[in-house]
This record gives structure tokens, sequence and C-alpha cells, in this order.
């Protein structure tokens, strides 16, 4: 018998609890899953990078405590994308599966892993697209004369020069000059003096 875990998210206190987990309890009576625990964030966003209970349950993964996660639907469980196929791929090499009810997504079965395969395909071409609009923009960007970087704070590097010779400190110099103490010894240092 397969032991499940259960996770579910209850962004506000006006939402249906009950409703992700009665069908998700319903669904492992059907397969004849174990129920071993449940984790239940609740009043939290999942654009959270942290949440409570979603890293107790990515802790007991490791710890193999089940070899099943049920979820009621995708953005119940995974802020983005890329989180969602990070968290799959984790759990496929621990060899756990993974069960989303409202889109019928079940690794555990040949169609699931097909689905979950299609899923990663779209998320690395989503990535890739991105990449190559971001390049793109930064090319037309360059033939159109900008720079990139950050522009070099300018200040007079000579009475800089004058300055510490006469044994200003470099408080002191960046005081005069308007400009911060790194900026002043990275560049003097820079220019060898």
């Amino acid at each position: 018998m397969k032991r499940a875990a259960i996770y579910a998210r209850i962004s506000t206190l006006r939402q249906d609890e009950g409703m992700q987990m009665s069908d998700l309890r319903e669904l492992a009576q059907r397969h004849k899953w174990e129920i071993v625990t449940e984790y239940i964030d609740r009043g939290v966003s999942g654009s959270k990078e942290s949440r409570a209970e979603l890293n107790k349950l990515m802790a007991d993964a490791k710890r193999r405590k089940f070899d099943v996660v049920m979820v009621w639907k995708f953005d119940r469980f995974a802020r983005s994308l890329k989180h969602l196929i990070t968290a799959l791929a984790e759990f496929d090499h621990l060899g756990i599966d993974f069960v989303s009810h409202q889109e019928a997504v079940d690794t555990s079965t040949p169609a699931g892993k097909a689905l979950f395969s299609m899923i990663a395909v779209m998320a690395e071409f989503e990535r890739e697209l991105i990449r190559e609009r971001v390049k793109a923009g930064l090319d037309n960007y360059k033939k159109k004369g900008g720079t990139l970087g950050r522009r070099e704070t300018l200040f007079d590097v000579n009475e800089a020069i004058l300055l510490r010779k006469e044994g200003k400190s470099w408080r002191e110099i960046s005081k005069k000059l308007g400009v911060s103490k790194t900026v002043v010894y990275r560049r003097l240092q820079r220019e060898g003096k």
C-alpha cells in the first residue's frame, strides 16, 4: 500500500478547506493509499517563496516518509511553473509520485509521466523564449548606442591625486569631491596612484 501525503494551501479564510481535503481523501481511498500526513498552509499566498508546511513536506520527502504527494490543483502547490517543475523533478529523483486532482495528473501512471515530461519541455521552451527576447532587446539597445552596466562616476581624478599626496584620508577626499570612498579608492588604484 502506498503512503500518501496531502498538501493544501488555503490562501484566505473564506476558501473552502473542506473541498480540497475531502476530494483528496476520496482520491486516496479510491487508490487504496494510506494517508500518513497532511500539510496545510492556511492564510498564505501562493507567491510566497517559503511556506512552513510546504517546507516540511519537502524535508519529509527527502526522508522518504511517503510515496506519493497529492494536491488539489497545481496552483495550490507551486508559485510558478519553474517551481512546479523543480519540485516534480525532485520528487521523481526521490521516487515519489505526484498527483494533482483538478488537472488529473498522476505521475505514477505512464500517461502522467508523459504529461509531466511535456510540461517540463514547455517550461524549458518558455525559458529559451525569454532568454532570446532579452538578448534581442539588449542587442537592439546596443545598436542604438546604449551602453550596458553602471556608468562610471565622474570626478576630478587629478584633484583626488593631489589631495592624497597632501595626506588627506579617503574619507576627506570623497567628501570634498562628492563621491564615495570606494569610487575614489578604486579609481586611484586603477590609475596606479
